[in-house]
């Protein structure tokens, strides 16, 4: 037998489009109130929009004057919740309501445990428009509101789980909404978590939730250039794991094993790699060509090399690496307050042949820098001497410039990622980054929508600003040599 839950005695039906229609044209009353009155001095509003929004949380409670009554059976499960509401609320938020609704007063609905559980909540939701939510809800909630095409409460719930991709849980929330908005075809949120999941790679790697990536998600991530992890050899031990773990077939390693930047990995690391890692040595004659390249890369002159070989493809192009060899963490206190600089080395690439080579870096920060078009103007008319400048009219400007040339830097340029670290239940996580390349010495958008001047300013930890500052040496192809 069912189990049957929430069963509430309903009145005659004819009181429901009576009542609810009554609720709607409270509404409508009030709109026209405000078209008529609006170019009125004397105007006032009076405003109990809350009190109807009560009332109407109380006419589903109760189930007073309901004509449609739903029956909510959980899949795998005897039990049924039950519901009594009235039909035009529901047409109203949602158009699939309205058409299984048509000439019918009753609906058995079958939905999955999650989603069974959240259906009062959702109910309520088409009833005064409000609902909260945690974490593990997000999904439920869209994949009900996106089964009835409520569109307002499917943006919702996606905007909270871009903005919430930072909150700690303890089996980690993204690389599962990642999933979904993958199944649901939702390209947003897909960029908004692989974006996130990216720029915090390291942090990942260190949870349970890395053991969660399926296959083309970690293809995905081993594609990319902007992922932020202490080194390759993180990533190729992260890798390792993940492949231990699942077992997958061998073409599926080969192909991640392929994806990973040998050229990045210092020689002595690849030796160990090559004799004490279990997948290398099983996989070994499907890298093995990418081995012997790295290990000529280190050996070499950077501009020797590039004469031979094809520099300019991923393999040579680092990694946003948070090593101190390839940048510096600057912590800004107060940063409104005035101009700050800073200076720091790196080494010039990633070659071996260049590891005792360094270059010295010079940053400049300024909160409020103005633009040559923004800033005073002189004239000989008394009514325009100057132009009136407003502090707030400046904005953060950050300035890297090399301290000295040399000859060494031929064939190289340089990409520089600032990355700004944001706090978040007690955690730093990185969510804004900023690119520019060496033919610019700063980033035109730097802090566009920062408001230095808030002590709550979501780009501040502690009324400080946490950049990590990342040079990546790119290595250009300078003759080119038949072979």
């Amino acid at each position: 037998m069912a189990k049957v839950i929430g069963v509430r005695r309903a009145t005659p039906r004819r009181w429901a489009c009576s009542l609810a229609s009554l609720s709607l044209l409270c509404l409508a009353v009030q709109a026209v109130q405000k078209a008529d009155l609006g170019g009125d001095s004397t105007v006032a509003t009076i405003n109990h929009s809350l009190s109807l929004l009560q009332r109407l949380q109380e006419l589903l409670h109760s189930g007073n004057a309901s004509d449609t009554t739903l029956r909510v059976r959980t899949t795998g499960s005897d039990e049924i919740k039950v519901f009594y509401t009235h039909q035009l609320m529901l047409s109203l938020q949602s158009e699939i309501f309205e058409s299984l609704l048509h000439n019918q007063t009753m609906l058995t609905l079958h939905e999955p445990p999650d989603s069974a559980a959240l259906f009062e909540k959702f109910i309520r939701y088409l009833y005064c428009g409000e609902i909260s939510i945690l974490l593990h809800q997000a999904i439920p909630l869209h994949r009900l509101a996106s089964k009835y095409h409520v569109s307002s409460l499917q943006r919702g719930v996606a905007e909270y789980m871009k903005s919430h991709l930072a909150s700690e849980s303890s089996q980690g929330h993204v690389v599962n909404w990642y999933h979904y908005a993958v199944r649901i075809g939702d390209e947003a949120l897909q960029e908004s978590c692989l974006q996130f999941l990216a720029w915090n790679l390291s942090a990942v790697m260190g949870t349970a939730e890395w053991a969660s990536v399926s296959i083309d998600l970690l293809l995905l991530l081993l594609e990319r250039s902007d992922l932020v992890l202490q080194s390759e050899l993180e990533l190729y031990t992260a890798v390792e794991e993940w492949v231990s773990t699942h077992q997958p077939e061998s073409p599926v390693v080969e192909k991640m094993l392929r994806a990973v930047r040998y050229p990045m990995i210092s020689p002595s690391h690849l030796f160990h790699l090559q004799k004490q890692s279990s997948v290398m040595v099983k996989h070994y004659n499907a890298v093995q060509d990418l081995l012997f390249q790295a290990f000529q890369f280190h050996s070499a002159s950077p501009i020797h090399f590039a004469k031979y070989f094809d520099v300019n493809c991923s393999m040579f192009l680092p990694r946003n690496y948070l090593s101190t060899s390839w940048g510096s963490q600057w912590v800004i206190n107060n940063p409104a307050r005035d101009d700050r600089s800073t200076s720091f080395q790196t080494q010039l690439g990633p070659s071996n042949h260049d590891s005792s080579k360094r270059v010295t870096w010079n940053v400049l920060f300024s909160p409020r820098w103005l633009p040559v078009s923004l800033r005073p103007v002189y004239s000989d008319s008394v009514s325009g001497a100057i132009q009136s400048i407003r502090i707030e009219d400046g904005r953060p400007r950050l300035v890297i410039t090399p301290a000295t040339t040399s000859s060494d830097f031929a064939g190289v340029s340089f990409q520089k990622t600032i990355l700004v670290g944001v706090k978040q239940h007690g955690k730093v996580f990185v969510k804004h980054a900023y690119s520019f390349h060496q033919s610019t010495d700063e980033v035109a958008d730097f802090l566009m929508h920062a408001d230095l001047q808030k002590r709550t300013s979501e780009y501040l930890i502690d009324n400080s600003l946490h950049l990590h500052i990342i040079i990546k040496p790119v290595y250009h192809s300078l003759i080119k040599v038949k072979k």
